[in-house]
């Protein structure tokens, strides 16, 4: 069979079937998802600095999109490319690139061109960067077969972020530590709606952290996850509120107001701004939070 010319997004890649140029797609784009967090609670101050934090990381299928290609040779083409949501940082300061530069430390690898179509908002508690940063080292992983198994996958993603490693497998888990700790949390949300808030507001972490008094609850978080998700409201909360809250009166209106239209769990996702609701059946919003982001989706 005569071989074909083909461009996909500029690059002049020969391939023989339509086949292969489905199989080179679902090599090089993936799409880095986002998550949730159930329950934040801050347990103590560590002497590195961080905090040693009780959590429960869910997925979430909003998502960004994320290509990964070998650069071609003597292309002048950037390395990093971002559309959709602008990243206001330098090339060597994006996770995606710091993942990248971790594996080609120890691998020897070839120059890429990673593109990036960022759709998850920044300084949302959904760990959207974090995810980037994942996918990137899964893309590299497949794209030049190095081998690497989901722990070792984990290890270069917990040098990047607390809660990275979570998004190489994105299963449902309870982290702690300073949330690199994983233990698969078998809890299903599947069938849920989801509505994520987030307003303009933005809260950094250092921020998130300042007003918080560290304290070690009454009941074990993995253990209240496991009650009825009716019961949630009374049994899980995020440490965060309760300062931020007061500094932010929108964050805590936009939670009651998720209560308001049936919300069964209403909460801020990690340090925030994103206020999330758990549904029972799908609710079609009208003008309740037109200044804000707003996503709705069902939980897998």
């Amino acid at each position: 069979m005569q071989s074909k010319i083909y461009y996909i997004r500029g690059f002049r890649i020969l391939l023989r079937t339509l086949d292969e140029i489905i199989l080179y797609a679902l090599q090089m784009v993936t799409f880095p998802i986002c998550k949730i967090n159930i329950g934040l609670n801050i347990l103590r101050k560590r002497n590195d600095g961080f905090h040693d934090i009780e959590t429960v990381f869910y997925p979430v299928q909003l998502c960004d999109i994320l290509e990964v290609i070998e650069r071609p040779v003597n292309s002048n083409l950037s390395m990093f490319n971002n559309t959709g949501l602008v990243i206001d940082s330098s090339v060597e300061k994006n996770l995606c690139v710091k993942a990248f530069r971790l594996l080609q430390a120890d691998f020897k690898l070839p120059e890429v061109v990673i593109h990036l179509h960022k759709i998850i908002p920044f300084g949302a508690g959904l760990g959207g960067g974090s995810s980037d940063a994942a996918y990137t080292i899964t893309s590299i992983n497949k794209l030049f077969s190095l081998g690497l198994n989901e722990k070792e996958m984990c290890n270069y993603a917990s040098q990047i972020g607390s809660d990275c490693a979570f998004f190489i497998s994105s299963q449902p888990s309870i982290a702690s530590g300073r949330g690199e700790i994983l233990e698969n949390l078998k809890i299903s949300l599947s069938g849920w709606h989801i509505i994520l808030i987030k307003s303009e507001i933005h809260i950094s972490t250092a921020e998130a952290y300042s007003g918080v008094s560290p304290k070690i609850p009454n009941s074990r978080l993995a253990d209240n996850v496991m009650l009825p998700i009716e019961r949630w409201k009374d049994f899980i909360f995020n440490d965060f509120e309760n300062h931020l809250f007061e500094k932010y009166s929108q964050l805590d209106e936009i939670k009651n107001k998720l209560y308001e239209i049936g919300a069964v769990y209403a909460a801020m996702s990690g340090s925030g701004s994103t206020i999330f609701g758990l549904f029972r059946d799908r609710i079609e919003l009208n003008n309740e939070f037109n200044d804000c982001f707003v996503w709705n989706g069902e939980l897998k």
